[in-house]
């Protein structure tokens, strides 16, 4: 497990990191919104809001965990678009800007204020400035007052808060009122958030959040959770999304470890770690781990993200449960990254996704609005910290 956690901080430090630092925009703010799969790079492309969160978020770890001071002027570069990116009239982050800093989208979609304050918890604790901190609370406070209802999150609004149709969180053919992948991050952004404060109002509000997650999200029958959904919870689609699912088995399990609530845990870990264990059964192999299952029919593309979330996900179940599948499931997720889903052209990083026979996918881009590095990223500074810690 050594030389695993070695060989991973030595491609971030080698080769993620240097990568999202070259993207640096010392013209228009930023960074760099688009890189072509044959690495052509556009300055002009738009900026987008959740792109630009998970750059501000990874350096903002990197720099707690590598303690890098070259580090900091990429945080202050992150944290200067996020700021620009704030709506001063309604509140709120724009979905994106166009790279002369006017308003390309100006969508307020739940998932985009969630992920600002995920970012700007972890830019808060890097950093200590309390403009960081004052600005992800105020975001807080504008899901719980304009993004929900009594039943719990809703998604997409237009400037001033609007409903407006959620067709950016709406994938395989249908319209979704709620979705899992939704409240999953305003899980995530709130954890950071107490994570940083221990305000008892977040507490309250991940609390609720687990709840609505139990009643109405996860299917204990089919050990996943459902995805798409209409205003009242009604599955709108026979989909498990084994990336999600595998990175909701881990993400999860930290909140439940932050929250320290032992009924609350003895309660829900058994649920995570069941879906844990399902998507190993169908959807892990030693040549990478499938994205997910519509209808009964597999999708075997290897995408980025599901790739890392599975790694984190089996290393999460290894340590709860001691079982050594998972641990042997880490071991091979981590070959194949390395040998196959790692982008080695210079001036690269890693593909999109690989086929199942490993051919990298040519028609997705290196980086786009949601091409980021804080699954990976993520990754690398989990299994680091996991080794600091366990090992």
């Amino acid at each position: 497990m050594k030389s695993l956690i070695s060989s991973a901080a030595n491609e971030l430090t080698a080769h993620i990191l240097p990568f999202w630092m070259g993207l640096k925009d010392d013209v228009h703010g930023g960074f760099v919104g688009r890189v072509d799969y044959d690495l052509t790079r556009h300055p002009e492309a738009v900026k987008g809001c959740i792109l630009n969160s998970r750059i501000l978020w990874f350096f903002s770890e990197c720099y707690m965990t590598l303690r890098d001071e070259t580090l900091r002027p990429y945080i202050a570069q992150a944290y200067d678009m996020l700021c620009r990116m704030t709506d001063d009239a309604h509140g709120g982050v724009y979905w994106a800007l166009n790279a002369d800093g006017s308003v390309a989208d100006s969508t307020k979609h739940t998932y985009n204020q969630a992920f600002a304050i995920y970012a700007l918890s972890a830019c808060w604790r890097a950093t200590g400035d309390p403009d960081a901190l004052s600005r992800a609370k105020a975001i807080f406070e504008l899901i719980e007052r304009r993004c929900r209802d009594a039943g719990g999150y809703l998604e997409a609004f237009s400037a001033d808060f609007k409903p407006v149709s959620n067709e950016k969180l709406s994938e395989n053919g249908v319209m979704a009122t709620r979705t899992m992948n939704t409240l999953l991050h305003v899980l995530e952004g709130y954890t950071g958030l107490y994570r940083a404060d221990r305000d008892p109002d977040v507490r309250a509000k991940l609390l609720g959040i687990l709840d609505i997650w139990e009643r109405h999200i996860y299917n204990p029958e089919r050990r996943r959770q459902e995805v798409f959904f209409d205003h009242d919870y009604r599955s709108l689609i026979d989909l498990t999304s084994f990336g999600h699912d595998i990175e909701t088995s881990w993400l999860m399990d930290r909140t439940l470890e932050l929250l320290d609530e032992p009924a609350l845990t003895a309660r829900v870990r058994p649920k995570l770690l069941a879906m844990a264990a399902n998507t190993y059964e169908q959807a892990m192999s030693d040549h990478g781990f499938a994205n997910e299952s519509e209808n009964g029919v597999i999708d075997q593309s290897r995408i980025w993200w599901v790739q890392a979330e599975a790694l984190m996900g089996f290393l999460n179940a290894w340590e709860k449960t001691g079982e050594a599948r998972y641990l042997d499931a880490v071991r091979a997720q981590w070959r194949y990254i390395r040998g196959v889903l790692v982008d080695r052209r210079p001036g690269s990083e890693w593909y999109w996704y690989t086929r199942e026979d490993g051919t990298p996918g040519a028609d997705r881009p290196i980086v786009e609005p949601w091409k980021c590095p804080y699954h990976n990223g993520r990754m690398i500074l989990e299994l680091i910290r996991f080794g600091r810690s366990k090992l």
